[in-house]
């Protein structure tokens, strides 16, 4: 691999527009969990791009909202900080003619970076084309992005052109991670949000964002190469620790064989899971529990 360029750029933008979703079709491969709930993503996410001559470093936020506790903050935190020393912002937006508070907030900050910005318009599937004239429109007068791309990140369509369009803004420099390595996530770190997204999946309401999954044991069996993975699930409340379990521990089955599913797929191994659950009240603003769970400035 003959890399000449290299750059790192973030993706931005308010909770639930596609930017996990976009972050995978991207890498061509699922490193980022994604849910129709808000504010699945909870970490900065790296994933790595190779493309000709070219390496890109994404990162995946988690999406800019009102933080309501530490945790929250903490997410927050991650959005802006992320918009700093990078070499593009891409602001991925839905096909609204409105730009609301979020993204006039991530607007101000990109200008105040005086960053090179493209608007990528998710979601166009969803729409009338004629619409997208309003959008594009309304956006142009908010600030003058570099570059406008309307995309499906749910189908692929317009996914190449970003690559295209962001190809131009990554400075000469020598390729940044191994030409193998697709997320500077650690493997086990990757497998316990895949846990967390089967939650997110299944549970109801409030219940999913109370829960954080730390990986009590993560080893290869020399005998056959099966991965064993013991995860501990942690909840805030006894209700939800039964509803996560569920009658005869139903959906802590169906939770934990969609996870092992995915695992699998991920590692390219045969994976033995077991799950527990326990109750960790208000852990999420619980500054030294949010920091065990893995969620913590680098």
């Amino acid at each position: 691999m003959n890399i000449k360029r290299s750059g790192m750029i973030s993706i931005v933008g308010r909770p639930n527009v596609g930017k996990s979703t976009l972050t995978n079709a991207l890498v061509g491969e699922k490193i980022a969990i994604v849910t129709n709930k808000p504010q699945t993503t909870r970490n900065r996410i790296c994933a790595v791009v190779n493309r000709g001559e070219c390496q890109f470093v994404f990162m995946d936020t988690p999406g800019l909202h009102k933080a309501r506790t530490r945790l929250g903050d903490y997410m927050v935190k991650v959005v802006k900080d992320s918009v700093a020393d990078v070499d593009a912002v891409l602001l991925l937006v839905e096909p609204i003619p409105n730009v609301g508070g979020p993204e006039a907030e991530l607007i101000a900050r990109i200008k105040s970076l005086d960053v090179p910005s493209v608007l990528v318009i998710n979601k166009i599937d969803t729409v009338e084309k004629e619409k997208l004239l309003e959008v594009i429109r309304v956006y142009s007068e908010a600030h003058a992005f570099s570059a406008v791309l309307p995309i499906s990140a749910k189908n692929g369509e317009g996914v190449e052109e970003v690559l295209d369009v962001l190809s131009n803004f990554l400075p000469e420099g020598p390729q940044l991670f191994p030409e193998d390595m697709v997320t500077d996530q650690p493997e086990r770190q990757v497998c316990a949000e895949i846990i967390r997204e089967k939650l997110l999946l299944c549970l109801d309401k409030e219940i999913p964002h109370g829960t954080a999954v730390e990986l009590i044991r993560f080893a290869e069996r020399e005998r056959d190469g099966v991965i064993e993975i013991d995860a501990t699930i942690y909840c805030e409340k006894d209700s939800h620790k039964g509803i996560i379990i569920g009658k005869g521990g139903a959906m802590l089955k169906k939770i934990s064989t969609l996870a092992r599913q995915d695992i699998e797929r991920f590692m390219g191994a045969k994976v033995y899971l077991q799950t527990w659950v326990k109750v960790k009240e208000n852990w999420r603003d619980n500054l030294n529990l949010i920091h065990d769970f893995g969620y913590k400035d680098e």
